[in-house]
C-alpha cells in the first residue's frame, strides 16, 4: 500500500503530502509541529515547499502519524531527482541558431521543454519548417523518434476523419 502511495505521489514535494495528511486527520499545522517538538515555522516552510524534509523530522512525523518509516524521505528523494532532471533538461536542446525565430513565434525557445513537448515540436517543424530546421530536429531527436511521432500524428488525423 505504501508503494502505491509513493507511485501516486512520486515527484511531489513531501510537504504537499504532509499537508493533505494533516487536513485529512483534522490536525492543525502549528499544534502538530509542537507535538513533534518542531518549530511551527519549520513545518510551514516544508508544507509550502520552501524547505526540504530532513531525516530526523521525517521519522518524528511518521511515528506521530503512524506512517511507514522512510515514506517522507523517499518522497523527498523523488522530488530532488525530479528537480535535478528539470535543471538538466534546460540545457538539453537543439541548436537554436538552426531555427528561424518565426517558427516559434509564440514562445521563447529557451522556455520549451524539448523532451516533454517533442511531439508538438516535431509536428510544428515538419508542417512549417525549412530543410535546415527539419534536419536539426532529426539530428536532435533521432530518425526513429521523429518517424514514430509523424506516423502517430497521421493516424490521429485519419481517426478524426472516420
Amino acid at each position: 500500500m505504501v508503494i502505491d502511495k509513493l507511485q501516486i505521489a512520486k515527484g511531489a514535494h513531501p510537504g504537499v503530502i504532509l499537508e493533505r495528511e494533516l487536513k485529512k486527520r483534522g490536525l492543525s499545522k502549528g499544534q502538530f509541529a509542537l507535538s513533534i517538538h518542531e518549530y511551527p515555522q519549520t513545518l510551514s516552510a516544508i508544507i509550502a515547499g520552501k524547505r526540504s524534509m530532513n531525516t530526523p523530522l521525517s521519522i518524528r512525523i511518521e511515528n506521530e502519524l503512524g506512517i511507514e518509516e522512510g515514506f517522507f524521505m523517499t518522497l523527498q528523494v523523488f522530488y530532488d531527482i525530479k528537480t535535478e532532471k528539470n535543471k538538466q533538461q534546460k540545457d538539453y536542446h537543439p541548436q537554436f541558431s538552426k531555427f528561424r525565430p518565426a517558427l516559434f513565434w509564440d514562445t521563447r525557445m529557451d522556455n520549451i521543454d524539448w523532451e516533454r513537448h517533442k511531439k508538438a515540436v516535431i509536428k510544428r517543424v515538419f508542417e512549417r519548417g525549412n530543410l535546415t530546421e527539419k534536419k536539426e530536429v532529426l539530428n536532435f531527436y533521432g530518425r526513429e523518434v521523429v518517424k514514430d511521432c509523424l506516423v502517430e500524428q497521421k493516424l490521429s488525423e485519419a481517426n478524426k476523419l472516420t
